[in-house]
């Protein structure tokens, strides 16, 4: 669920754009004055809406060149920052036709050109450049995400089924108690590093450090130890929407790599609600802040009139939120598989699609994007529901990033469960009573093998990040980090600088 693949084709694509931009830049003769920078930088948001992302790139890089050499820095970088905009909103396609059915073919022996045909023209996730159909970079992987008996036939993943289903296939679970229990402690380190020769020379980096936060299910959190004390601007914060720290640090104050960490702990508890009698659901109060809040439309979780009809359709005569949560929980797994999506391509265009939208239209979403789904189908129904993000420690002991959801019911409290887990039972081969019992369990259960920092996308912070600057602005599971200053995108750079190591203490 990280995306090396991802931030190096993004990163390397924009740092030979910006290397060209120290060349000399030329524009097309005009009959008329007309300042070079200034056209070019027109020209490349002529182009950028009319969706031709690649020479929108290139004009917005005349245009910084022009505007860096004229000494004009707060255009040079409105226009270095739309050369970010435009590279993102391409960058996850790089496949012609030609390439991505030898993508297929490598990923999928055996694979027929019917089938590759139908995928292509009907499922794949696409966009248009320059009059050239472009296809997604992960466009075999979601193939197979999308036909779990090829998946299984070809051992794509090495799961240890077992591992992951320990929670689910507990003999000891609990009963008549809950819903918080088996708590584990966990510690660990956070640590950025990026490396001096990536560094700018000049400015301030601002950072954005995700830090554990205060839930129902996580308690007790610390956090200790934190670097550079003297540049913290705001936080620790570990209670509210989201955890995190900002920092302030001079360019000029570094000495050799950036080094920023934190030692963190918290205890997190496995959460059982799956003892819930419908007919004890209370009645929500709906002038409530928080019920107001998590039953509105959002920037990624979208309420929309083909939602609530759809959302009708799924639940059809019954009125208990308990169970129409439930029969919205199964629906997604039965019709909305899992896939990679193009998360930057997205936050990135206009006009702007919302993540539980996009999923909803295209049929392709992630673990963050089936969360969000899940969400706007309940809050349609006045049903408050939320995507909780962070990282799991499900699959392998190593923290990967990861969304999961919940929904809140008067009297229980906020119910979890997480599609994506659920899902991949039908990636491997086990008894059918095993795979409907796993997946029951994350229907309204969670493991204990979490790390949450933010209990929605798109949760506020302060100072807020900039639009432009700043990458997956929905979710913070990796530093933000922008620099007026740094010739390259920083921030997807930044990414690859950053890990989580977490090992369960008691």
């Amino acid at each position: 669920m990280r995306y090396p693949a991802l931030t190096a084709l993004l990163v390397a694509s924009v740092l030979l754009l910006i290397a060209a931009a120290g060349c000399t830049a030329t524009t097309e003769e005009k009959t008329e004055p007309v300042a070079p920078a200034g056209e070019a930088y027109a020209r490349g948001l002529a182009e950028y809406e009319a969706a031709n992302y690649r020479i929108a790139e290139e004009r917005f890089t005349e245009a910084y060149a022009l505007y860096t050499d004229a000494g004009d820095t707060d255009k040079a970088l409105t226009a270095r920052n739309a050369i970010f905009r435009a590279n993102r909103a391409y960058a996850e396609y790089p496949f012609d036709r030609a390439a991505a059915e030898a993508a297929l073919r490598e990923c999928v022996p055996g694979i027929t050109d019917v089938a590759i045909a139908d995928w292509l023209d009907t499922r794949a996730q696409t966009i248009v450049s320059e009059n050239e159909t472009l296809y997604f970079y992960d466009v075999a992987g979601n193939y197979l995400y999308a036909h779990p008996a090829e998946m299984q036939k070809q051992n794509a993943r090495d799961l240890d089924f077992d591992y992951i289903a320990r929670y689910a296939w507990a003999e000891d679970q609990p009963e008549g108690i809950g819903p918080y229990v088996n708590p584990v402690r966990y510690a660990g380190v956070e640590r950025l590093e990026i490396p001096h020769e990536a560094l700018p020379s000049t400015g301030v980096l601002k950072i954005w450090l995700p830090l554990p936060v205060e839930t129902d299910a996580q308690r007790n959190v610390t956090v200790t130890n934190l670097s550079a004390p003297d540049y913290i601007v705001a936080g620790p914060f570990t209670t509210g929407g989201i955890g995190y720290v900002y920092y302030e640090v001079p360019a000029g104050a570094v000495n050799g790599n950036l080094v920023l960490s934190a030692d963190i702990a918290f205890t997190s508890y496995e959460q059982i609600f799956e003892g819930i009698d419908p007919a004890l659901v209370g009645e929500y109060n709906t002038s409530d802040p928080e019920y107001l809040l998590y039953t509105k439309s959002e920037r990624n979780i979208e309420i929309t009139d083909a939602i609530r009809e759809k959302a009708r359709e799924i639940v059809g005569n019954e009125t208990n939120p308990h169970l129409q949560a439930q029969m919205i929980y199964y629906h997604i797994i039965k019709t909305y598989p899992y896939s990679h999506v193009p998360h930057g391509s997205l936050d990135a265009r206009e006009p702007k699609v919302a993540e539980s939208t996009y999923m909803f239209e295209t049929g392709h979403g992630a673990c963050g994007t089936q969360s969000m789904l899940f969400a706007a189908f309940c809050r349609s129904l006045g049903i408050p529901a939320r995507a909780i993000g962070g990282y799991q420690m499900v699959i392998a002991e190593t923290p990967g990033t990861h969304f999961w959801a919940e929904y809140y019911l008067p009297g229980y409290g906020w119910v979890p469960n997480d599609v994506t887990i659920a899902e991949v039972a039908d990636w491997v081969v086990i008894p059918e009573e095993k795979r409907t019992a796993f997946k029951d369990y994350y229907a309204a259960n969670l493991d204990s093998a979490r790390f949450v920092i933010q209990k929605n996308v798109d949760v506020p912070m302060d100072p807020a990040l900039p639009d432009d600057a700043a990458i997956f602005r929905l979710v913070r599971q990796y530093p933000a980090i922008v620099s007026d200053t740094a010739d390259y995108d920083i921030d997807l750079y930044g990414m690859e600088c950053f890990g989580i190591s977490l090992e369960a203490v008691a």
